[in-house]
């Protein structure tokens, strides 16, 4: 796919994972619209592309975990950009707490509403028009932890393991369509989000050195690997490298979670409601040895 002049809509990018995805695309030409919660935190991406020499992106306000917000998102986009060539969904929240007693309430409704069916709803919104054009793109970023839930974590490995499988399930549904559909699993990586997490004074001292072993990568490195992943044709995206074999074996991959963070009562960590994602809960498995090695 050539991404010049493609009009991408870009949720969750007001900082990491998704502002550098934007800031990727911006910089092959796509014209762009980004989203997030609070034009204050999108307009200095804007206004930092436009500087970098490429067109001003659209800028639209939308709270994902709200629903009926990313129905009204698409026909905005629509509006705003004519026609939507390529569906990022990168918008999410994390759950914190114990699985046991993470529950149904409001914040877990939220963060599925947030992780799993605001994305669902934008592919139905924007796929009629790219099946009209027999061309098109939706790229899902989902989590390692979604292979490798790690306890205390709460609800948010299972709406990103529920973005995942959706996500193969709407491939094979479009096969021979022309839409591609780009599956992407980051492991650790260094956003805001995770240093604010790593330097929380309740989390567990076995958590803080588990997590000290784990490979971190960087939001630009990433957003790099989607734009190939989206010029050349890959169905999925895993990063870092290290974490390659995480998505071949996942029974082992599992196992070595449980080994390496134990059983999980210290780090169902008090704090319950929702975070913003940092996808900070994917093991790293190096490739073919079973165990963990710094990077």
């Amino acid at each position: 796919m050539d991404l010049r002049d493609k009009k991408i809509l870009i949720t969750g990018a007001s900082s990491g994972i998704g502002q550098a995805i934007a800031r990727a695309l911006a910089g092959r030409g796509a014209l762009i619209a980004i989203v997030g919660r609070h034009a204050e935190r999108l307009t200095p991406l804007a206004d930092e592309i436009v500087a970098a020499g490429h067109p001003r992106p659209v800028v639209l306000t939308a709270d994902l975990s709200k629903p009926g917000n990313a129905e009204s998102l698409a026909a905005r986009a629509i509006a705003e950009l004519g026609t939507v060539d390529v569906l990022i969904n990168d918008a999410a929240v994390e759950g914190i707490g114990s699985y046991a007693t993470a529950g149904d309430g409001s914040d877990s409704r939220a963060l599925f509403e947030t992780n799993y069916w605001s994305p669902m709803v934008l592919i139905r919104a924007l796929l009629p028009e790219m099946r009209a054009r027999g061309a098109g793109a939706v790229v899902n970023v989902s989590s390692l932890g979604a292979i490798t839930p790690v306890a205390g974590t709460g609800h948010y490995p299972s709406s990103k393991a529920a973005l995942a499988i959706a996500t193969e399930a709407v491939r094979a549904e479009l096969r021979h369509s022309g839409i591609r559909v780009v599956l992407v699993y980051p492991g650790f990586v260094d956003t805001p989000m995770l240093r604010a997490f790593m330097e929380r004074e309740n989390l567990p001292a076995r958590m803080r050195r588990s997590l000290g072993l784990m490979p971190v990568g960087q939001p630009d490195a990433l957003a790099r690997r989607v734009v190939t992943a989206l010029e050349r044709g890959r169905k999925t995206v895993v990063y870092p490298r290290s974490y390659a074999m995480t998505p071949l074996i996942p029974a082992l991959s599992r196992w070595f979670t449980s080994l390496l963070f134990g059983s999980g009562e210290a780090a169902a960590v008090s704090d319950t409601g929702p975070r913003r994602c940092c996808r900070w809960t994917p093991l790293r498995l190096a490739a073919g040895a079973g165990r963990a090695a710094p990077r």
